[in-house]
């Protein structure tokens, strides 16, 4: 199911093959209108590299039990930009009012980003 011009609800699949539940579908496409504002900001390709986790993937892989990712709000994301600006991108276009305000975190291989709706920085 293609979600905007660039992302499809499979990229956001759980890594474990688990189903979608249907009450993140909607969570899911919000975060992907808001994916597609950053990656026509920064013109160039972003992979998901974990988007909704079931409980039982998320558990295993060592994720907070309140993750953004059980809920699909959240996304782990990797372009062709260091780590650092694909942060700073999102983070300008949150406070020009562009994506929504959420949670990002740079990590050195991919930056988590989430649509909390609330502001959180690691």
């Amino acid at each position: 199911m293609k979600l905007t011009k660039n992302f499809s609800l499979s990229e956001f699949a759980c890594n474990d093959g688990s189903e979608f539940p249907i009450d993140v579908i909607e969570n899911i496409k919000e975060l992907a209108i808001n994916l597609q504002i950053l990656r026509d900001y920064i013109a160039m390709p972003i992979t998901i590299n974990s988007g909704y986790r079931s409980p039982a993937h998320n558990k295993k892989i060592g994720g907070v039990k309140n993750s953004q990712h059980l809920t699909g709000m959240a996304g782990d994301l990797k372009s062709d930009l260091p780590t650092n600006l694909l942060g700073e991108a999102i983070e300008l276009l949150i406070e020009s009012g562009k994506m929504k305000q959420g949670g990002i975190g740079v990590y050195k291989t991919f930056v988590h980003y989430d649509i909390r709706g609330s502001r959180a920085r690691w």
